[in-house]
């Protein structure tokens, strides 16, 4: 069991496709990282941007779902509220979509990233320290 790092992330998918295993695969990974996730599901822009008040979250992270759109109005709803709070999207982005949400200032995982390197940015984005190396 990983030790607790007392950050919160929440998770919610902004297109109503029914792909849940990516999101289910990456929430497990941050539970086990010791994150505590809070997953909000399939929801609109409206009720992400309250959850991330309601439940202060340190980080956002989107099923985008190819909604471009959708993701960037949540994120100028939450960022009205926490200005900088960091966000992260995956899900079935085609290649122009993830340059236009990097522009955005919008980490992007596409398909195939391997749950190790999102659990990272994770941690890079909520500044948890990496542990300290074992010495041999």
């Amino acid at each position: 069991m990983a030790e607790l790092v007392s950050k919160r992330i929440l998770l919610a998918k902004t297109a109503l496709d029914g792909h849940w295993r990516g999101l289910n695969l990456v929430a497990i990974a941050l539970r086990e990282a010791g994150f505590e996730v809070i997953l909000a599901g399939m929801a609109t822009d409206k009720a992400i941007a309250q959850a991330v008040i309601d439940e202060d979250v340190d980080l956002l992270g989107l099923n985008v779902g190819g909604r471009v759109e959708v993701v960037e109005r949540i994120v100028d709803a939450v960022w009205a509220s926490y200005p900088g709070l960091p966000v992260f999207a995956g899900g079935a982005i085609p290649p122009w979509a993830c340059r236009r949400l990097e522009a955005y200032g919008i980490e992007v995982y596409p398909p195939g990233t391997a749950l190790p390197a999102i659990v990272d940015a994770a941690k890079r984005l909520t500044h948890v320290a990496a542990a300290p190396a074992e010495q041999t």
